[in-house]
């Protein structure tokens, strides 16, 4: 069975704030999420991120967001479906635009933060999204949080006609139904190095986690999610992609 990719969110600097070790994590990932403008990055920032996917052989991935700056595109926001479908296409065609002048092409999509996740509470925004990527380019998958039943989320996919990729975390803890638990409570976040390799792994493997009630937990893993904020989430990125090597070469 195939490794799960690896995608790590970039290209979030702005202006004179620069955010995250792009050029120190881009050798190690499969698809690079790049901000798109509305809740991080700017056009100088978005096409020197597609020019170093370029350079790195690393797939380009649109990652529209609320229009929040401010917030970081992290507070949820009273947008219509079609608002949505809107705000999504206005900025897969910026990243194109940038990806054309480098000579790729945006290869999937995954919504950022509050956006990413009121689409899993809502089954219409979700089929906004949808409709966003189907009108865009319906051969480009869509990125969509695992859950232990993603069902009801295959069953829109295929009534729209579009590709998912369901997304996993190394780095998070779950609760039973394959939420990530709030990173408010204690334990959400995993800082061990070997723990986040050993969940990777597990992932890759199809094996089972242990939610936070100690219940067995199996998610489909098409890719998992790496961060290269600082030097140590840089190191665990490198120390699941030679993980997931010798997974490959077993």
């Amino acid at each position: 069975m195939p490794v799960p990719l690896l995608n790590c969110d970039m290209g979030e600097s702005f202006g004179n704030w620069a955010l995250g070790l792009d050029v120190q994590a881009m050798p190690y990932v499969d698809c690079a999420n790049i901000a798109c403008g509305f809740h991080a990055s700017d056009p100088d920032v978005m096409r020197k991120t597609v020019a170093l996917a370029v350079a790195n052989d690393v797939r380009v991935g649109a990652h529209p967001g609320y229009p929040d700056l401010v917030g970081f595109g992290r507070r949820s926001m009273a947008c219509s479906p079609q608002e949505v479908e809107n705000l999504m296409l206005y900025q897969i065609g910026a990243l194109e635009a940038f990806c054309r002048a480098e000579g790729t092409q945006v290869s999937y999509v995954k919504p950022h933060g509050a956006l990413y996740n009121d689409m899993a509470k809502d089954l219409e925004l979700l089929r906004a999204a949808m409709r966003a990527v189907v009108r865009y380019d319906r051969k480009l998958p869509l990125l969509v949080m695992s859950t232990a039943n993603p069902q009801p989320i295959r069953e829109l996919a295929n009534e729209m006609g579009v590709t998912l990729w369901f997304e996993t975390f190394a780095d998070r803890a779950y609760d039973a139904e394959g939420h990530l638990v709030s990173r408010r409570l204690p334990g959400a976040v995993h800082h061990d190095r070997d723990a986040i390799v050993d969940q990777a792994v597990a992932l890759a493997k199809g094996e089972a986690l242990t939610a936070g009630d100690g219940s067995a937990l199996r998610l489909p893993a098409d890719t998992l999610c790496v961060h290269g904020d600082n030097a140590e989430s840089v190191a665990a990125v490198k120390a699941i992609r030679e993980a997931f090597q010798a997974l490959d070469d077993a």
